[in-house]
């Protein structure tokens, strides 16, 4: 009988243990969700070799892919959160940052919001631009120099900033339209990706981390 007792609160303590390490509180600190060494925790479907790690940093530069955070954090379900990354781009670059979205294998996400990374590429829809909803023309950020990204979303409203200055203040309307291949593309939960837009654009991330919010 002492035995059974003592088993049973081992596996008790034990449970504690693991449910400890995989929670994390809403409304505390930063979590860091990239190690600085590998991609453990985040997942690609399609042309998996457009992402590396290479001195603390990701690298994107290749076939269009996505790299999807897939960790223990918060289970890679996000609703009310603050986003941080240090982002570098190079001379047409073309990036982004999907929020609120979910793995897919291949092709653009399906569900959630691009948020634009996005300086000297074709495109006119700049850094910072909630893409193809609440674009920015303006160029905030230069190439070659890494600069903050940071994406705030609470209830319906997305505000990004760069290196601390807010240049997108975006509340999601109530009638909003989504039908279709759209169907999807609004603020719900899930989790973040990077995007690898093309093999002319290189793009860099570090320092990636996220503070839940009530």
């Amino acid at each position: 009988m002492k035995n059974y007792k003592y088993a049973s609160l081992c596996a008790t303590l034990i449970g504690l243990l693991i449910l400890t390490a995989f929670t994390y509180p809403v409304g505390g600190g930063w979590i860091s969700l990239f190690d600085g060494k590998s991609l453990k925790d985040w997942k690609v479907g399609d042309n998996a070799e457009t992402f590396s790690v290479r001195d603390s940093m990701i690298v994107v530069h290749g076939k269009t892919a996505h790299l999807f955070y897939d960790g223990p954090v918060m289970n890679h379900n996000f609703r009310n959160f603050e986003f941080k990354a240090d982002v570098m781009t190079h001379q047409g670059t073309n990036s982004g940052i999907y929020i609120h979205t979910a793995f897919q294998l291949g092709g653009w996400p399906a569900k959630g919001y691009e948020i634009q990374v996005n300086n000297t590429h074709t495109d006119w829809r700049r850094t910072g631009s909630v893409y193809g909803v609440d674009d920015i023309k303006e160029v905030y950020v230069k190439d070659s120099v890494w600069f903050n990204m940071d994406i705030t979303v609470q209830g319906k409203r997305i505000v990004v900033k760069l290196n601390n200055q807010v240049v997108k203040d975006f509340t999601e309307p109530a009638n909003l339209p989504r039908t279709g291949a759209d169907s999807l593309r609004r603020l719900s939960s899930g989790t973040f990706a990077l995007q690898g837009h093309d093999p002319n654009s290189l793009t860099f991330f570090k320092n990636i981390m996220v503070r839940p919010l009530p």
